[in-house]
């Protein structure tokens, strides 16, 4: 237990929750953000009071926006939203992507990368060197991360390339900002019905050319997905 009869998440080192009752708060930590989340109302004014009590803070009333996640609500059909339109557009400005056409898929059906497709001549190599390969494959891992799981496949697929891109794989990020220049403004949404713990998985069957490793994923959804993941397992199928 810590202060005022927190628990630490076993899972997450930064989500911290309190039970009294049939009352439940939990609270978010990250760096000099917080973020209280609870079904009872005196007892949140009740841990702002002892936070308050124990360091300086500045109470910013209900949450509208953090760390790029627009939130929206819709209280009436108790559901809420997450969004990271805003951030998307930095992104696309950042890779000069935001005029570009916009892409219907993440990755195109059928496309092949592999090492063999990597700068092979001095030429290549300097005009690859110029490109911001890694830091696009970044960006968009913390829109995966956050509120994309559509795109964890194609950014799980050209992410294996950093140290090696070539042009085919430029191509393919350059594909899924495309397609984040046409989604930017989708939500991921939660509530508005009984919980129900839903999971879905799948693989491909040596898909990487380079190892004859396999591609997996799954999601799991709980009144909106809250768990994704799409990777390449170390073992050889």
């Amino acid at each position: 237990h810590t202060g005022y009869d927190f628990i630490k998440n076993d899972c997450d080192s930064c989500i911290y929750k309190k039970i009294s009752g049939s009352s439940v708060a939990y609270l978010v930590l990250y760096v000099d953000d917080i973020l209280l989340i609870g079904n009872d109302v005196k007892m949140l004014r009740d841990i702002k009071a002892w936070l308050s009590a124990q360091f300086s803070m500045k109470d910013m009333g209900e949450a509208s926006y953090i760390l790029g996640i627009k939130i929206y609500r819709d209280r009436s059909r108790r559901m809420l939203g997450l969004t990271q339109s805003s951030y998307i557009e930095k992104v696309l400005k950042r890779f000069r992507m935001e005029h570009s056409k916009r892409g219907v898929l993440p990755m195109r059906h059928g496309i092949k990368l592999s090492k063999k497709q990597s700068p092979k001549t001095g030429e290549e190599l300097k005009r690859m060197s110029d490109i911001p390969y890694a830091s696009a494959v970044g960006s968009i891992q913390y829109a995966v991360q956050c509120t994309r799981p559509d795109v964890a496949y194609a950014l799980s697929v050209t992410s294996r390339y950093q140290a090696c891109a070539g042009e085919a794989h430029w191509s393919a990020v350059k594909s899924i900002l495309k397609y984040l220049r046409r989604t930017k403004d989708l939500f991921l949404i939660y509530g508005g019905g009984e919980l129900i713990l839903e999971g879905y998985s799948d693989a491909s069957f040596q898909s990487d050319d380079d190892d004859a490793k396999s591609q997996s994923g799954f999601v799991f959804k709980l009144n909106g997905v809250v768990w994704w993941l799409g990777r390449v397992p170390s073992r050889i199928s």
